[in-house]
Parts: structure tokens; sequence; C-alpha cells
């Protein structure tokens, strides 16, 4: 469910337990999105299309006159959650309140979504979000979906943001290159498209301009940029990281998703050479065994994995980065998921997304032989996840003692005297968060201060504001 926060301004306690009014008149919306950050952007579009339109947005689900439900179609889970939350909408919705589904699974299971609800106003399609108001404004039901598997977002076209005042997601690119084995994101979101070096500047601009410190550069791989405007590995993505810190001003650049075949020593070194550029990665691996690297179609070998480990450590000592792994990918043998238990323990990475491998219809894996049991999948995910408990454990105590620059963003969801914030090294919604419990040096929401660790709380750090100066 999105949180807005209207113009930037800086949530004060009670604003931020609850869903903020916009008061434009007209009727009122409830927007839920779900899955990806690229998705996220897709919803600011839409609601920035219908705010400009004369809309508003609802306080609550049952005030709404129109509910947009935005789906994630990746994997089975995730199709799930989307029919569960279509169902929540019709089961909570007021009378004659009009219920809208647009999102990847829209794109590719729509024949689902009307089979679990044959009563849904208007299905939208993932690459036609810009008729959002179409489908709104229709007198009847209907659905539009085209060849048009995926949106990018160009600044002419009106956007809501609704993350907090200080940070904002830019996608960069949509549809991949790639063809891993146990993905479906080709066939959901369609081929490679990048934007252009001058419309990515032109929104960066417009992002600092409403006064976000923070822009989060999403793609399914940002590696891939420009590859389908002619440049080659990694020097697209070089050459739109030069452009963008030729802005001037003060403010951070985060990088998400970028795979590690893409991680080249010009990148490192583009990445070390200025403090703008988040020392932190979400470099998603999926397993370390090659022969189960090889089965999944990936582009890089247990050794290269090391290398491109190593290499960041030793060239950005201070670096964060995040990854994500596959159990129970077919054939994975007893041995090789000790390889990669072994892997986490040996080569320790600061934040693991496990996951189980799901097996997608129309994946190339959905149809190779020795599929593993739930069961199996089940327990490798647990001592997986048990071992990378200790390994974060271990990370951050490290970290206890030392200084770092924090983004304090509001008050903790558990009490009014703690307060919540992010260091460089963590990106919203997945990562910790800094708990800040000593708030009296804290003037505002959205700002920078110095927070000394005092102590750690799960995948949380604790500490206190060393002085009333900010960065």
């Amino acid at each position: 469910m999105l949180k807005l926060y209207p113009d930037h301004q800086t949530p004060t306690p009670q604003e931020e337990d609850h869903s903020l009014q916009f008061s434009h008149g007209g009727n009122k919306l409830y927007f839920v999105s779900l899955g990806c950050p690229r998705n996220r952007v897709d919803t600011e579009v839409m609601l920035g299309i219908l705010l400009k339109a004369g809309y508003e947005v609802a306080q609550t689900l049952e005030d709404a006159d129109f509910i947009v439900v935005n789906t994630c179609g990746f994997l089975e889970a995730a199709r799930k959650e989307s029919l569960d939350t279509i169902g929540m909408m019709f089961d909570h919705r007021k009378k004659g309140a009009k219920i809208v589904v647009t999102g990847c699974m829209v794109q590719t299971y729509d024949h689902e979504i009307k089979k679990h609800f044959p009563n849904i106003d208007y299905l939208l399609g993932s690459g036609d979000v810009t008729h959002i108001l179409q489908a709104i404004q229709s007198t009847k039901g209907g659905s539009l979906i085209t060849s048009a598997r995926s949106y990018l977002q160009a600044g002419e076209v009106p956007r809501q943001v609704s993350t907090p005042s200080n940070y904002a997601y830019l996608k960069i690119a949509e549809g991949c290159k790639k063809r891993c084995a146990y993905c479906i994101i080709p066939q959901i979101k369609g081929p490679l498209k990048s934007k252009s070096i001058e419309q990515v500047v032109k929104e960066f601009r417009a992002l600092r301009a409403q006064g976000v410190f923070e822009i989060i550069l999403i793609a399914q791989d940002l590696g891939d940029w420009g590859k389908d405007l002619g440049y080659k590995r990694s020097e697209g993505l070089i050459k739109l990281l030069e452009t963008l810190l030729q802005e001037e001003g003060d403010f951070w650049i985060r990088l998400l998703y970028l795979y590690p075949d893409e991680i080249t020593p010009p990148l490192i070194q583009l990445m070390k050479s200025d403090p703008r550029i988040c020392p932190y990665l979400d470099m998603p691996i999926q397993h370390v065994n090659n022969e189960v690297l090889k089965a999944m179609h990936r582009a890089t070998s247990r050794e290269e994995i090391i290398y491109t480990l190593e290499l960041l450590r030793l060239e950005i000592p201070d670096i964060t980065i995040r990854t994500s792994m596959i159990v129970g990918f077919p054939g994975e043998t007893e041995a090789q998921f000790e390889e990669l238990l072994a892997f986490i323990k040996d080569y320790p990475i600061d934040n693991v997304g496990i996951f189980e491998y799901s097996q997608e219809p129309g994946s190339f894996a959905a149809n190779l032989p020795h599929q593993i049991s739930a069961e199996v999948k089940a327990r490798r995910h647990k001592r997986l996840v048990k071992a990378q408990q200790q390994v974060v454990k271990r990370l951050l105590r490290k970290k206890i003692g030392k200084t770092l620059e924090v983004v304090v963003e509001g008050y903790h969801p558990d009490s009014p005297y703690l307060m919540k914030g992010r260091h460089k090294g963590q990106c919203p919604d997945i990562d910790g968060e800094v708990i800040i419990n000593d708030v009296s040096q804290v003037e505002a929401f959205g700002k920078r201060y110095p927070v000394k660790i005092t102590d750690v709380a799960l995948y949380d750090l604790v500490g206190k504001v060393a002085n009333n100066s900010n960065f």
C-alpha cells in the first residue's frame, strides 16, 4: 500500500501513521502497488495523471470510489498475493466502487484474474498505464491490453512521487536482455528498452527540483542500460553516471540491481571516485556452484563472482553488498547446496535475499528434469537463512562505535520516542534501518545527521545523534 506525501512536506508524527488526503476535488482514489520499485514508478505515473484530472486520494479503502491494483506476475507467490489483494479490495470496497487492475499479472495472466474475478471493472496492460484515465472513466467494463509489455515514464507525463521527501526511484530501462533459465521477466516485460541520457537527466533534474536528495536508479539490470542504443558492457552505465555526476549539488545516487557480469573495474573506479554514488550494490548472484550457474544460464562463474566481491571490498572498503540466492533449482544436489552454504560463511555478504526455486510456466527451467521437492527446498531455505542471520549479526556488530551519516526519515512505528533513518549502505524498503533512541538533536525529517552506533537489533542498527549539526 502506498503512503503518499504531498508536495514532499515533512510528515508529523500523526501524519506518518495515516494515508494523506489530496484536495483536488472530484472522486476518490485508492491505490495498491505490488512488486518491485519499477511497478511503483508506474503507479506514481497513474496517480499523477489522475490527480491532474481532478481526482483525489481517499484516506481509507472504504472511502474510495475507484480502486486501482497494480499487480506483480513474476512468481507464483506474487500472483497469489495479487489475487489475494484483489479479493480483499472486493471484500472491503464500498457499494458501487469501481476496481481497475493493471500491471504484470494482467499482461500475462489476465485469464487467471478473470477466472477468479469476472466482475472486475477494467483490466489495463502493464505497458498501457497512461490510459488509466480512460479505464477510470469507462462507463462499462472493459480492458486495454496492448502488445506494449512495459512502460518507460517520460518527464512530460505527470508523476506523483509517493515516497518520503528525501528519496525517489528513477527507472532508466525496462525489459531484459538476459535469458536466465528460471525467469519469465523477458516474456512479461519484453526486450530491453533504455531511456535516452537526455530523458534520464530531465527526470533526474525534475526530482531534484522537488527536493529529492537520494535518487535510486532502477532497471532489471542497470548494467544493460544502453546496450540497445549501441553501448557495450557497462560502458553505457558509466557514461550515464558520468553525465548525472556533472549535475551540481549534494545528492546520493544509489544503484539497484546490477548483475555481477556487468561490474567492471572502470565502473568500480567511478563509484570510488565520487562520494555522491552510494557505496552500495544490489548484485544478484543466485548460486555459486558452476554446474548450477550453467544450468541457470547465468553469465558468471564461481571464480568470477569471488573475484568481483574481493575487488569491490578492496577498492571500496565501506561498500555494502546485497544479493539474492535461489535454493532448490532443478538438479541441485546436496553437495551443491552445501557449497552455497559454505560460500556465505567464507565470503560474507551484508544482505542476502534467499528464495526457494519457483517452477514458472514458460521458463526454460520449468521443463528440466530432477525438480526438487517442496520439503527439500524448504529445509535448504531454512538452513541458509539461519547461516546468513549469523553473518549479518557479525557484520553489523562491527559497526558499533562508528559514526555514520544517517538520513532521519521519521518516527519509528514501535514508539513515538524513537526515530528511524538510513545510512548509505541501507536501501529503503528492503534493508535494515538505523533506530535512533536519542531524538533530542533531530530538527527535521529528511536531513542527515552524524549518528554514533551503540547496538544492534536483529537487522537494524541502534544509535544516537552525535551532535546537533547535520551534513
